[in-house]
């Protein structure tokens, strides 16, 4: 086992990894932008280094800062965390070029991953359920992007191959508007991701968000832990989570869980993992796979009790899975609610300092924040300032557990999204479970402030 891990991220993830690291009796090496000097896991951390002024690209993003930090504290590993550099191929690459272990997947893995257009090659090659859509690539001749088109049936989306975080795509209608909709997603797509590339998907009108935890270790064995429903999102946004998926038959989770782990095995995948599929009409569509840790893991650490980070970690270390999959039991249902500092209804960040933090507790509450009392959020970076997560034995507990949390929580100084968390708690039709991915925007337009 690592006797020293080197964090390369900041906010909740940093603090969340760093409790693992104790746990399991490891050091923690924490970098840290001058924006983040007041963090409280700087504080916490074994040895702490500034790698640089507030913007990321010249500190969360900046591989050799990052990498000789690592190297003059002898660190052994780097958890990239999620975001920043966590899916980035070139840095997964340097790390171990550089000697040190990256706490992820290879760097082969990451890059098959990370091009949607393979991404889909691979999947369908393993067996798992993929969007109709175009074989590849898209080619540049308009009459043959016509007849692709065609093929699928409209609407389309039409999709950046290096894209994600819910950019780089166009839904279109008409054949009429098909053409000039695919030029103008190619020209975005190399601006925002240095990779014009783009493909066709039918565009599927009402589905919800499901996906699929994986872990698979360096001897081919591979487990998924169960499935999670993200369709209450805002702008391709997640900000609520939930584990198991209300309303879909055990049957058809465990078919597709099931074809998970076996393209991980196919694949030669290591580390943990996340399968994200649209769900519609009781079929399941792979659209993409996260080669990271997610926001959202711990709904799945609370209704497995399996600590996701420490797995990520013995991974890495070389060792094997310590369970089966028919050791993975599924308890009781978690729900997991994003805390942003930002206007509720707006969604206009809100940064500055917090005169008062008051977080929830009581049976079933966890809360992943690395905020206080007094603590400065930055403007630099992501909103997100920390997870309210609560368990219960039913769904209907679970709710009535977060209603309470969410009621109990003070954050004072700065706006949060709280209010809206709270209003979504007592919708009907959230209640009821099973909402698609386009209700939130719906109810929005309906709930003007």
């Amino acid at each position: 086992m690592f006797k020293k891990i080197l964090i390369a991220n900041r906010g909740e993830i940093a603090l969340r990894i760093q409790r693992a690291c104790q746990e399991m009796g490891i050091k923690s090496v924490v970098v840290y932008s001058e924006a983040d000097r007041e963090a409280k896991y700087v504080r916490l951390a074994d040895e702490a280094v500034c790698i640089g002024p507030a913007p990321s690209a010249q500190s969360y993003l900046n591989m050799p800062a990052i990498i000789s930090t690592a190297e003059v504290t002898d660190a052994e590993a780097i958890h990239p965390g999620y975001g920043f550099l966590s899916e980035n191929a070139d840095f997964a690459e340097r790390v171990e070029q550089s000697g040190f272990t990256f706490i992820g997947p290879t760097p082969e893995s990451i890059r098959m991953m990370g091009d949607k257009v393979s991404a889909k090659q691979a999947m369908i090659k393993a067996g798992v359920p993929c969007v109709p859509g175009s074989e590849g690539v898209l080619p540049e001749d308009p009459k043959e992007i016509i007849r692709i088109a065609r093929s699928v049936g409209y609407p389309v989306i039409i999709k950046a191959s290096g894209g994600g975080g819910g950019r780089g795509m166009r839904v279109v209608h008409t054949e009429a508007a098909l053409v000039n909709a695919v030029q103008m997603t190619r020209t975005e797509a190399g601006a925002a991701f240095g990779n014009p590339a783009v493909y066709m998907e039918k565009f599927l009108e009402n589905p919800r968000h499901v996906e699929i935890q994986v872990l698979a270790d360096s001897f081919r064995n591979a487990v998924w832990l169960g499935e999670r429903d993200c369709s209450m999102q805002r702008r391709n946004q997640k900000i609520i989570e939930e584990a198991p998926a209300p309303g879909i038959p055990r049957r058809v989770i465990e078919k597709v869980g099931d074809r998970c782990a076996a393209a991980c095995k196919k694949m030669g995948y290591r580390g943990a993992g996340t399968f994200e599929f649209l769900y519609e009409n009781g079929e399941f569509y792979f659209i993409e796979m996260n080669t990271r840790v997610q926001v959202e893991h711990p709904v799945t650490e609370l209704v497995t009790g399996i600590d996701i980070v420490q797995q990520q970690i013995r991974i890495a270390a070389g060792e094997k899975l310590p369970f089966t999959q028919r050791q993975i039991q599924l308890r009781g249902h978690a729900i997991e609610c994003r805390i942003n500092a930002e206007d509720p209804y707006k969604f206009l960040p809100s940064p500055g300092r917090i005169t008062m933090w008051h977080p929830p507790g009581g049976p079933g509450v966890r809360v992943d924040s690395h905020v206080y009392t007094n603590y400065f959020v930055p403007s630099n970076y992501d909103s997100m300032i920390g997870k309210i997560i609560v368990h219960g034995d039913t769904r209907e507990q679970a709710l009535a557990r977060m209603r309470m949390a969410l009621n109990e929580t003070v954050v004072e100084g700065i706006k949060t999204n709280i209010p809206l968390h709270r209003e979504l708690m007592a919708d009907a039709k959230f209640i009821q479970g099973g909402t698609s991915i386009h209700y939130l925007e719906s109810w929005l337009s309906h709930h003007d402030r």
